[in-house]
């Protein structure tokens, strides 16, 4: 079906807003009234996707889609993600493709857009991206600190690829982030990057979901102001990186107050460098 486009708030907000593609359009279970409606139950997941590359660094997207379609989950956070970027995805559309082979809406949140590698081609994209089995009321992407990769000498500025979507879970507006925090061992970045995401989280009420690749173990100092407002949701779920033969868990689901952990895992793939992580939560039908 059609990609449905939806407005970008203005703020922080950044200018470039990708389409959320709406892959099928199975209808949201109506929520029930009263003060006493039962949570509802969400599964959430992130990946770090390696654009389309596994652990054999080859590129086979049918391989991503297939272990994406193994998490069953309802909601899932992507990082990694080229979009027309170039041959080492053989100028894919990667969003648009997992979304088409899953069944499932998709927010596109790039980090760069840089111009074509041609004069007939696609501008060239790589960021973040949310895809979600359920309506998506609104999606934005956000500017945070960055350094970039595609420049010299760059310095620390605001730039977008921190994606944001509200989600009708059963009738519970539920806001889902992505993002993928600065890889150089400096945490100066990170640091940064955390104040940022946590002011765009304080201005959005009712439940949260925090999910990426945050480049730091969640006991890294940088990371400590998330845990004022989110809690870990999978501290005990395993490391994350490499796939291979993890040693460390940098793949993270956080959530907020409101939000109720009930599972938490990795899972082993060769699919990516990375493992991703599935979480089985509840979340309640209010706020918005």
């Amino acid at each position: 079906m059609p990609g449905l486009r939806r407005p970008v708030r203005t703020g922080r907000a950044a200018a470039v807003l990708a389409a959320v593609l709406l892959a099928t359009a199975a209808p949201a279970t109506a929520a029930g009234t009263g003060s006493h409606v039962p949570p509802v139950p969400l599964r959430v997941a992130t990946f770090n996707i390696h654009a389309g590359a596994g652990q054999d660094q080859v590129f086979d997207l049918d391989r991503t889609a297939a272990a994406l379609r193994g998490l069953r989950a309802d909601v899932i956070g992507l990082q990694e993600v080229d979009v027309h970027w170039g041959a080492r995805s053989d100028f894919v559309d990667e969003a648009r493709a997992l979304a088409q082979k899953l069944r499932m809406r998709v927010f596109f949140a790039p980090i760069y857009d840089l111009e074509p590698a041609g004069p007939d081609a696609e501008r060239r994209r790589f960021g973040v991206a949310v895809l979600s089995r359920y309506p998506v009321l609104h999606a934005e992407n956000h500017e945070i600190t960055r350094l970039s990769t595609q420049t010299p000498a760059p310095v620390p500025a605001p730039a977008p690829g921190f994606a944001e979507v509200v989600v009708d879970v059963r009738g519970a507006r539920v806001h889902v982030y992505s993002t993928h925090l600065d890889h150089r061992a400096d945490p100066s970045v990170r640091a940064a990057q955390v104040a940022d995401m946590l002011a765009v989280l304080a201005a959005d009420r009712g439940p949260k979901i925090l999910v990426g690749d945050f480049n730091a173990e969640a006991g890294a100092p940088e990371l400590a102001p998330l845990w004022h407002t989110l809690r870990d949701a999978g501290p005990d779920g395993g490391g994350t990186y490499p796939a291979a033969d993890p040693v460390k868990r940098i793949d993270l689901v956080t959530v907020s107050h409101g939000v109720r952990v009930t599972a938490a895992r990795t899972v082993a793939t060769e699919a990516s460098d990375h493992r991703p992580v599935v979480t089985d939560l509840t979340v309640r039908r209010r706020g918005r």
